[in-house]
């Protein structure tokens, strides 16, 4: 449940990440715990569950754990309550992370999180130190191998739908679309069948910083250790990982 890189470090990342499947299906509940919590069980009405509900399926999320989350939410459960809010730091090279929490134990949380980073080559900074390099933003991505659109259909296909960019790289389609948009463009993208194999809302970097080397293998080292974080969510950087 990382952000900014390319497809290519995405995909990549993901794989060596099937072995941590569970972690991401109970990061994936706690969202939907925390969004169905906030505002009820439709997901019609409720733009963060939809998400969540989103996020699960293109996770291969089995139905049974989606409904235990919801049925926790609703009070038919263990009741525990998650406090969220953010971390800001830097990493090796340089690089800007931003890290969205959500924990019941907060001491226990940011212990952990100045471990990592200090263990790794990174420090923990102060708010908003490195929020201002980051622009929250709607992000669909769909795999070049699996899309049947051409690049052409497809940009004019975004731009009817609401969207504002379509960005073609070397692996996926990315589209990005304001906050305010993202639903709308969602539901025009669905109407026409189009399902994104990625899709949420976005910390997007405003400038990005190339790493490479022996700094690129700690910071990815780094970025791990935190996504292996139950209380971490998300993690955003705006490192750009050379190829190899």
């Amino acid at each position: 449940m990382s952000g900014h890189s390319k497809f290519a470090n995405t995909k990549h990342r993901k794989a060596r990440q099937d072995d941590k499947r569970n972690r991401i299906f109970t990061k994936i509940s706690k969202e939907i715990i925390m969004a169905a919590r906030d505002g009820g069980d439709d997901p019609n009405m409720n733009a963060r569950l939809r998400m969540a509900l989103d996020l699960a399926r293109q996770n291969n999320m089995p139905k049974d754990s989606i409904k235990r989350a919801i049925d926790r939410a609703l009070g038919n459960g263990e009741d525990i309550v998650f406090e969220e809010f953010t971390y800001e730091g830097y990493g090796p090279g340089g690089a800007a992370i931003y890290i969205e929490i959500a924990t019941d134990n907060r001491n226990r949380t940011v212990a952990d999180v100045r471990h990592i980073l200090s263990k790794y080559g990174g420090s923990l900074g102060q708010n908003g130190c490195v929020a201002w390099m980051f622009e929250r933003k709607g992000v669909f991505r769909l795999d070049r191998e699996t899309c049947t659109l051409s690049e052409d259909k497809l940009f004019g296909i975004v731009l009817e739908a609401g969207g504002d960019d379509l960005i073609v790289e070397e692996d996926c389609y990315t589209i990005y679309t304001t906050v305010e948009d993202y639903l709308t463009v969602d539901d025009n993208l669905q109407q026409l069948g189009i399902l994104a194999d990625e899709s949420g809302l976005e910390f997007i970097p405003k400038n990005t910083v190339d790493v490479a080397g022996e700094t690129a293998e700690q910071l990815m080292i780094l970025l791990d250790h935190l996504e292996d974080n139950d209380d971490i969510q998300r993690t955003f950087c705006n490192a750009v990982f050379e190829e190899e």
